[in-house]
């Protein structure tokens, strides 16, 4: 694949181009001064494949450093001027964290309106209020969920058309629509369609920031800042008791109550204008030198590992494009390549059995009935509400850890390690309904429901950073509509139904046989059909899901075997600490300033 499609020379320069069409080999084996030669004439050379391009990157390749010459070269010739909206600092690593706070604030909106409902819901359905019949009120619960189906299915052609800031931003516009509405409803009607234009801000942003955080940071953080999303889901759970809670005795509580998200979607929006464009997207829309431009602004070039990122993202980006021109993948319709690529068939397939997991485990109707579920121990309505933060506060706590320990621990660790704690959780709540005392109950209860947020906290920011990694660049988009349509409709068939499915099954029945269930069966799939992502530059992640499955399979039985071993012959240090890989050395961090094999 050619990478000089950069015209770096006047095109009878022969001497700046003498290494071109250099092999692999032939680039090696040059002089030093060929090389300085080479690097500063920006000549860059023909790159044949990903997995070249992902050699030269641990070799530490001079081809990185003539490809950076190159787009410095372009961008003077281009002259760009410093606009009003292009914020910039001295270190990148400031605007990392400044990007990744105002698009993680989606997941404290999306919070803040799952759990704003459940205080709402012991005003909504009074008379002199909406005076809402019980299924009403059920599809009040359930509209959002619904609402983000939808949501979801705009996602692709959002981000297609006008890329993942602007996405975000239309996010920000629906949110604020849709709240506006929810605290001026006169009747049922208008709520639902509030709460349907309130979910379709949640499903259009759910599935843009884990892809836009996951597309800009640097690979040895990624799983941590996607958990960051997670935590602020959390975290606008909590904040939605809390402001439940403090509108409670105020006449017309349930209008301040869902519209006080207003707030939080005007500051995200303001702070989403001062934010670039994701560079792989740009990238993917054959803007390499806007890419360049905006990869300087939030990661820069002075190390070598930002500039061999760049290189192989690059190199990477347009292989796929060159597969897709070539008719190894549609053009028209990206979404037949899910169906005759096995590398993306694996991506979906796996994305989504991880959504399933987090989905139909309960989470989101334990979360938005978590009042109701804490009256029927025996709270009146104010207490539940004030004890819904119990439940609420434990998902915060959870998802703490997972934002410093996803990458060091790993993908594969954290899921196995997480399931069964949260299904131990979903044993006591069952077990809690059959305890005869109240105060048993609600000590077995609570003690159930604080071990079940907790290690779902942690658990459910697979949810998030999984589909944002594994789908290739060209289909990042449209994969991500699945997992977020099939993320919000499991939502809506869990809320929906926990009603019925609880008068059905009994409490015990759905809590410990459903939910517990689904928890058992998925911890034997990660066990065997999980691979390992962390650590891994996103262009890295395209080479595992090209293996067949088969071969992640049986790498993943041998790993099971040897760690069966280790923990019964108690060699708990080899399996928990020593077990897991060295984590590969950052060029900024080697003393000698190489990139580690």
């Amino acid at each position: 694949m050619a990478e000089k499609d950069f015209k770096t020379a006047p095109a009878d320069s022969a001497a700046e181009h003498r290494n071109d069409n250099a092999t692999y080999g032939q680039r090696r084996n040059m002089s030093v001064t060929e090389i300085q030669d080479a690097i500063r004439s920006g000549s860059v050379p023909t790159i044949h494949s990903r997995k070249e391009a992902l050699d030269i990157a641990k070799a530490g390749g001079w081809e990185a450093d003539a490809l950076i010459e190159s787009m410095e070269k372009q961008l003077a010739e281009r002259g760009d001027k410093k606009g009003f909206l292009d914020l910039e600092f001295k270190n990148p690593k400031h605007f990392t964290w400044l990007l990744v706070a105002f698009a993680s604030m989606g997941g404290l909106l999306s919070g803040l309106d799952q759990s704003l409902i459940s205080g709402a819901n012991l005003f909504l359905p009074k008379p002199g209020q909406l005076d809402l019949s019980a299924s009403q009120n059920s599809l009040v619960n359930s509209g959002m969920p619904l609402g983000a189906v939808g949501g979801a299915l705009i996602l692709s052609p959002c981000n297609e058309y006008f890329g993942r800031r602007w996405s975000i931003l239309i996010s920000c516009v629906l949110y604020t629509i849709g709240a506006a509405l929810e605290a001026g409803s006169i009747n049922f009607g208008m709520i639902i369609a509030a709460r349907v234009i309130l979910g379709f801000g949640v499903g259009l942003e759910g599935g843009t920031v884990p892809v836009y955080v996951a597309e800009t940071v640097e690979r040895r953080l990624r799983g941590n800042m996607v958990s960051l999303y997670q935590f602020n889901i959390a975290l606008g759970e909590v904040l939605g008791y809390a402001v439940a809670a403090m509108f409670l005795s105020v006449p017309g509580n349930w209008r301040y109550i869902l519209g006080s998200s207003l707030v939080f979607s005007t500051i995200m929006g303001i702070g989403m204008l001062f934010m670039p464009e994701s560079p792989r997207f740009l990238m993917h829309k054959g803007r390499p030198l806007d890419a360049y431009k905006v990869w300087k602004r939030i990661r820069g070039v002075r190390d070598m590992e930002s500039r061999e990122e760049f290189f192989v993202m690059k190199v990477s980006t347009e292989e796929e494009e060159a597969e897709v021109a070539a008719g190894a993948g549609s053009r028209r319709f990206p979404w037949m390549d899910f169906f005759t690529k096995p590398r993306a068939r694996r991506a979906i397939i796996y994305a989504n059995i991880m959504i399933f997991l987090g989905q139909f485990t309960g989470i989101n109707a334990i979360m938005y009935y978590m009042s109701v579920l804490m009256s029927q121990i025996g709270f009146n309505a104010y207490e539940a509400n004030y004890m819904s933060l119990v439940g609420g506060g434990s998902l915060l706590i959870g998802t703490i850890p997972a934002i410093f320990l996803m990458e060091r621990c790993g993908r594969r660790f954290w899921a196995i390690a997480m399931l069964p704690g949260f299904f131990i959780g979903l044993v006591l709540v069952g077990a809690s309904y059959h305890v005869k005392s109240f105060q048993g109950t609600e000590a077995v209860y609570l003690t159930g429901l604080i071990i079940y947020e907790i290690f779902f906290g942690s658990y459910a920011c697979l949810t998030w950073v999984i589909p944002a990694e594994v789908y290739p660049t060209y289909l990042r988009s449209y994969g991500m509509t699945t997992s977020d349509g099939w993320l919000f409709l499991s939502s809506f068939i869990v809320t929906y139904n926990f009603t019925g499915m609880q008068t059905a099954m009994t409490p015990t029945g759905l809590s410990l046989g459903f939910y517990g269930g689904i928890a058992v069966l998925g911890w034997f799939y990660q066990l065997y059909f999980m691979p390992e992502t962390s650590d891994k530059t996103l262009e890295e992640i395209d080479l595992i899901f090209q293996r067949p499955t088969m071969d992640i399979v049986r790498e993943n039985a041998a790993n099971v075997k040897q760690t069966t071993k280790d923990l019964l012959a108690c060699r708990f240090r080899k399996v928990f600490i020593d077990g897991h890989a060295k984590r590969r050395e950052s060029i900024v961090d080697s003393p000698d300033g190489k990139v580690a094999a």
